[in-house]
């Protein structure tokens, strides 16, 4: 006698193994599906967010509340380095296509940035703007000035991120952001538009560094000697005399993190060219 099982003919062994095959793979989707579509719409909205930055110039030191009458998830930012908020350069916190839009009981003046894989960011209360609609914008450039267009009680920067359609909570560089309450509770300095910038030789020894373009701010290092540095930005800020010469326009130094008098600057003019405003 033989030892192996008999073979069942076709007509019997086919149906049960289509039947098994069929309910393998309905198990193998469902469980695919149940174990990957959390996943997946977590990652959607984390994998295509870009690598938003503060949407205002490099360097400047801005304070942000959140209103509970405010449309989804919006903070605004006003300026507390002791520079004016009204008439500061407004900048793309990411590249991307924007477009101009009008609101007289609302957002007045304000541009959207379409970043593709579903995001954009909404800048509201423009005083002007500085990009034609449906102009492609990178990172750091300039698309308008902050005002308080619109339903706005005074100059700020009303400022969203959405998914879809969806207010997010905003995250800059990465990080998520508070919603205070009110002003003056949570600050943040932008680094938005800081890559790059010019290179001018100093002169003069024990030239200070300071927090701020202001006599009156803290001194964050020394340069001891001519020092070739990068200057991201400059401002107009205390008067100094110095030297012989008398400037008021002060530069932003990249890897110094403090401001230094254009006099000690290396360059004929009081007020550096190619050279953006902070």
């Amino acid at each position: 006698m033989s030892s192996r099982s008999p073979i069942p003919s076709p007509s019997r062994r086919r149906p049960f193994g289509r039947l098994l095959a069929v309910l393998a793979g309905a198990l193998a989707v469902l469980a695919g599906t149940l174990a990957a579509t959390p996943a997946t719409a977590a990652e959607a909205g984390t994998m295509a967010a870009p690598n938003f930055k503060a949407p205002y110039a490099c360097g400047q030191r801005w304070t942000y509340s959140h209103h509970s009458a405010e449309v989804r998830r919006a903070l605004d930012f006003v300026r507390a380095d002791g520079g004016s908020t009204a008439g500061a350069p407004v900048l793309a916190s990411a590249a991307g296509t924007a477009t101009r839009h009008y609101q007289a009981g609302g957002a007045g003046n304000y541009i959207v940035i379409d970043h593709g894989g579903g995001w954009k960011t909404y800048y509201f209360h423009l005083a002007s703007f500085s990009v034609a609609s449906g102009a492609w914008v990178g990172q750091g450039q300039q698309i308008g000035t902050t005002g308080s267009t619109g339903n706005s009680s005074g100059a700020h920067i009303h400022y969203e991120q959405l998914y879809n359609g969806v207010g997010q909570n905003i995250r800059i560089n990465g990080s998520a952001l508070a919603y205070p309450g009110s002003y003056h509770q949570y600050y943040l300095t932008s680094d938005n538009g800081c890559g790059g910038g010019s290179s001018f030789m100093t002169w003069g020894s024990g030239v200070r560094v300071r927090a701020d373009a202001y006599l009156s701010s803290a001194v964050v290092t020394t340069l001891a000697g001519p020092t070739r540095v990068t200057v991201v930005c400059q401002k107009q800020g205390d008067t100094v005399n110095a030297e012989g010469y008398t400037n008021n326009w002060w530069s932003k130094l990249r890897d110094q993190g403090g401001f230094i008098s254009n006099i000690y600057i290396d360059h004929p003019d009081a007020k550096l060219p190619g050279v953006p405003n902070c």
